[in-house]
C-alpha cells in the first residue's frame, strides 16, 4: 500500500505537467476595423483595432524601434512608425483608383491601440466599388486575422481577411 502511495505521488505531477502541456491557451491574433460613412461630415471614418502588444513587437521586428507602447517610456516617434505601417498595409480604393486617407492619431484603451483615419470629401453616390486591402500584422503572425466592418447608409457589409485572403470588396 505504501509503495503504491509513492508511486502516485511520483507519476502525478508528471502526468499533471504532461496533460498540462497539451492545454495550454492559444492567443488569437486579431484587429478589428470599423469604416462608416458619415453623411453629415461626407468622410468615412476609419477605427482600427490591434493589440498592443502585438503592434509592439511589429514595430521592433519591422523598423527596429523599441516603441514601449502605452507606457511612460513610449518613444517619440512611436505614431510616425504606427503610420507608415498603416500606409503600407491598409490599403483603400474607391472604382479601383487608390484612396489617401489621414491619420488622425491613437489612443489606448485597455490592451488594445485604436488609431483613427479618415477619409475626407467623400461623394459616397459617385462610389460604386470599395475595396480593402487589410494585411495589418500578417507579415509577423501567419494566424493574423483582420475583420473589417463597413457600413453606409443604412446598409453593412463585413470581411474577415487573413494573409491568403487580404482584400475584400463590396458594391455600393
Amino acid at each position: 500500500m505504501e509503495k503504491l502511495k509513492k508511486t502516485r505521488m511520483l507519476v502525478l505531477p508528471w502526468a499533471m505537467l504532461l496533460f498540462l502541456s497539451f492545454s495550454s491557451a492559444h492567443k488569437f491574433y486579431v484587429s478589428v476595423t470599423n469604416m462608416v460613412y458619415s453623411e453629415e461630415d461626407s468622410a468615412f471614418q476609419i477605427t482600427s483595432r490591434v493589440f498592443i502588444d502585438d503592434l509592439d513587437k511589429l514595430l521592433k521586428e519591422r523598423y527596429g524601434i523599441e516603441a514601449k507602447l502605452a507606457t511612460p517610456k513610449e518613444s517619440k516617434v512611436a505614431d510616425e512608425y504606427i503610420e507608415k505601417y498603416f500606409r503600407s498595409k491598409f490599403v483603400l480604393q474607391f472604382d479601383g483608383e487608390p484612396v489617401t486617407y489621414n491619420f488622425l492619431g491613437k489612443r489606448y484603451d485597455t490592451d488594445v491601440v485604436i488609431c483613427y483615419l479618415e477619409i475626407p470629401k467623400v461623394k459616397l453616390s459617385e462610389i460604386s466599388t470599395i475595396t480593402i486591402q487589410n494585411e495589418v500584422l500578417t507579415d509577423l503572425f501567419d494566424e493574423q486575422q483582420n475583420l473589417v466592418h463597413v457600413k453606409w447608409n443604412e446598409n453593412k457589409k463585413s470581411f474577415v481577411l487573413i494573409k491568403e485572403k487580404n482584400k475584400g470588396m463590396l458594391n455600393l
